[in-house]
């Protein structure tokens, strides 16, 4: 068959990529052959456009076991125990179809974390909708949020953390990141690596279909008018069946049976072989009719290209088929050889004893295109002037209107579809700053958070790309957690817009800045491109996922206040800043002006002695502020406690807007005993750090003294203002 210009534009490649394919072949592919090439060459499994940035990310600290280049990151966290984790999108599928798309994004993730011998323990989520007023938005939102509860509550993980958000930059293509988190004996960690010759290769799960053909192109490549017809490439999830699945593995993880485990994910059996090979410096030769399929008549190329769900590719010692296949004949899955590792550094591909395709390993993965894509600077916009002259809310209605917006009013509505407490070692969940896992039977926890800067990226992408790596180590230190390491999903517009490709570099330039600094390394994640329709981008949504240590369950802190008559401090200095804020979208309407400044010493500074608070037992709560400013994180305090407060601003030049909806970086608002105000204050003047004492707590009543048309606004209205469902 002759490959034609058509074929090879639908298959998602450039003529120039297939000259080079052919050149790296000697000769030109025949169709299956393409479909392979196609799979692995694709922006979703090669990273072409962002490998070269990515590199600049820092990857280790003392507590890395694995970082990026498996299928997921692994910490240690003492004791024997590591965690493992990964972050990873499914936005193109979850928009054409939003159950499955999201459904199978969580089933995918959760792969990529048992394959490596970790029991899953938690899932989180980043999800970004287009404008509530969007005629899809409700529809897939509710699609989106039904797929990840379905799949989630069916398995049995608790989905504890995550965040929803609303933008209309997301209205031809939303964002579905699903992260998941397992916990797994560091002496027994299983990698995809390949070894030794002649071991058999292993397909087991389950079978084999035409749903996700061509899937992971699909979701390297731009929407147009035309995005539904894409339906068939959204691969149909049974949770279910990836409990037999996730139990058959890790029953066999126990002896030394596997010398390496693949999941079979983004372009299927093509990724899992090849990369596995690859890994290993070896080939692999596959019999594809040995293949378990549940269609008819599939063809080899089907085969290679499906995304069918619930599958992995194992490689076995020798010796070890016969007891493997009777652990998967109990969990009632497929176990099926289906090929070997060879000498040869070549994918073979047979069917019924012919060579159908046979293609060197290094063509397919080493010898992928690497692009150094034009990129542009982002000029840094100026700072607007007097925002509040433009007022004409009072304090009071400011707030009202902002608890009630999308993007700040109370999510349980959302949250409450999700089983947060399935195996019982949440301890906290959505809501707080960071979920807590315990380590189940154990006195230490893991804290987990998920976080998005959109806003801020699109202003400013390199500040943007601090912010957020800041605010992940933010959340995981207002818990009483010592931050380890992040996982990251980058969703970015078109790459070969040099705008785009701009956002891109300069947000990793500025996460670099920001993990290298709080020594915060990523271990692993993933990158989405080509996010957009009909030449509309979405905004630069980089999404961190981080993860801390608690190694004491008794020094645990959240945001609720705990008592009347407590005194309330702000840690960090507040300068008012308003652009790019809450307030500027909600109360002001406008859209420019830059993000507020990073200072990374003074993120440090006042982060570790948050940290050192918690730890000696001085604080009663903390909360950090971000997201609202200090305003709507002191409301929050109250509203999830029903404990009020009474507020004063301290005495400076800003106002009463500038400084409490000022969303400025590094702070941290505390509750404290009367009795520790003098041992707070005097470590606080002896670190150099600023702080403001704004007031106390008191029984049911929200007051800022002095600036209410109302004087006292009672808890009840506050949260029925905050309730407001969309």
């Amino acid at each position: 068959m002759k490959i034609s210009d058509n074929i090879i534009e639908k298959h998602g490649l450039k003529k120039d990529e297939f000259q080079k394919i052919s050149k790296l072949l000697n000769r030109e592919p025949n169709l299956l052959e393409l479909g392979v090439f196609s799979a692995m060459w694709n922006e979703h499994c090669s990273y072409k456009s962002s490998k070269l940035h990515l590199k600049k990310l820092p990857t280790k600290n003392e507590y890395v076991i694995q970082g990026p280049g498996e299928n997921a990151g692994v910490i240690d966290i003492g004791d024997n125990d590591a965690i493992v984790f990964k972050i990873e999108s499914h936005n193109h599928p979850s928009f054409i179809e939003p159950y499955q798309g999201a459904a199978t994004g969580v089933g995918g993730i959760l792969r990529d974390v048992f394959t490596m011998g970790a029991r899953p323990i938690a899932l989180l989520n980043s999800l970004h909708f287009g404008d509530i007023t969007n005629k899809k938005t409700k529809s897939l939102l509710n699609g989106v949020v039904s797929g990840i509860g379905g799949y989630g509550n069916c398995i049995g993980i608790p989905t504890v953390g995550g965040e929803t958000k609303f933008h209309k930059s997301y209205n031809e293509n939303i964002l579905v990141n699903a992260m998941a988190v397992g916990h797994a004996d560091k002496r027994k960690i299983f990698y995809s690596k390949a070894r030794g010759v002649n071991k058999s290769v292993v397909y087991v799960g389950s079978k084999t279909g035409r749903d996700g053909i061509h899937g992971a192109s699909m979701a390297s490549a731009e929407f147009d008018e035309k995005s539904e017809e894409k339906k068939p490439t959204v691969q149909v999830g049974d949770p279910f069946t990836e409990k037999l699945l996730l139990e058959a593995c890790l029953e066999l993880m126990k002896d030394d049976s596997i010398i390496s485990i693949q999941d079979m994910g983004a372009a299927g059996l093509t990724s899992s072989s090849v990369e596995m090979a690859f890994k290993g410096g070896l080939g692999m030769e596959l019999d594809l009719e040995k293949v378990p399929c549940r269609e008819k008549n599939m063809t080899p190329y089907e085969m290679m290209l499906s995304e069918s769900q619930e599958r992995m590719l194992i490689i076995l010692n020798d010796g070890k088929e016969a007891n493997a296949k009777k652990i998967f004949d109990k969990w009632d899955l497929d176990f099926v050889v289906i090929g070997k590792t060879t000498n040869t550094n070549k994918l073979t591909l047979k069917y019924n004893d012919k060579v159908e395709a046979d293609i060197p390993i290094e063509a397919l993965s080493s010898k992928a295109p690497i692009y150094d894509r034009k990129w542009k600077k982002t000029k840094k916009q100026n700072k607007k002037r007097d925002l509040i002259k433009t007022i004409n809310l009072s304090f009071r209605d400011a707030i009202f209107k902002i608890l009630k917006s999308p993007n700040q009013s109370n999510k349980s509505w959302v949250t409450k579809q999700y089983d947060q407490l399935v195996m019982n070692d949440t301890l906290l969940r959505s809501g707080s700053d960071s979920a807590i896992v315990r380590i189940h039977n154990k006195e230490k926890a893991i804290a987990l958070t998920v976080d998005s800067s959109a806003n801020y990226c699109n202003s400013y992408p390199l500040t943007g790309g601090k912010q957020i790596v800041c605010e992940s180590w933010r959340n995981l230190i207002s818990v009483g957690a010592k931050p380890i390491s992040i996982t990251n999903c980058l969703n970015f517009g078109n790459p070969e817009n040099p705008e785009i490709m701009g956002q891109l570099v300069e947000t990793i330039d500025g996460m670099r800045e920001a993990c290298e600094y709080l020594n915060f390394p990523v271990v692993s994640g993933n990158v989405s491109l080509y996010n957009g329709t009909n030449k509309k981008n979405i905004f630069p949504t980089p999404v961190i996922g981080g993860v801390g240590l608690i190694e004491n369950l008794n020094k645990i802190s959240d945001h609720k206040f705990k008592k009347t008559g407590s005194k309330i401090l702000v840690i960090g200095k507040t300068f008012g800043h308003l652009d790019q804020t809450v307030f500027s979208n909600e109360i002001l309407s406008l859209k420019n002006g830059p993000p507020p400044e990073i200072n990374l010493i003074n993120e440090k500074n006042n982060g570790e002695i948050i940290y050192d608070f918690i730890k000696k037992n001085l604080v009663n709560a903390v909360h950090d502020v971000s997201s609202g400013g200090i305003i709507l994180a002191l409301l929050e305090m109250s509203m999830h406690s029903g404990i009020g407060a009474k507020i004063a601003k301290p005495k400076h030049s800003l106002n009463q807007f500038e400084y409490f909806f000022g969303e400025d970086q590094g702070r941290y608002i505390i509750e404290i005993d009367e009795q520790n105000l003098n041992k707070v204050e005097e470590l606080l003047e002896k670190s150099s750090i600023h702080y403001d004492k704004i007031g106390h707590t008191q029984i049911d009543e929200f007051q800022i003294e002095k600036d209410f048309r109302e004087k006292i606004i009672d808890l009840n209205k506050l949260n029925n203002k905050w309730y407001n469902n969309y």
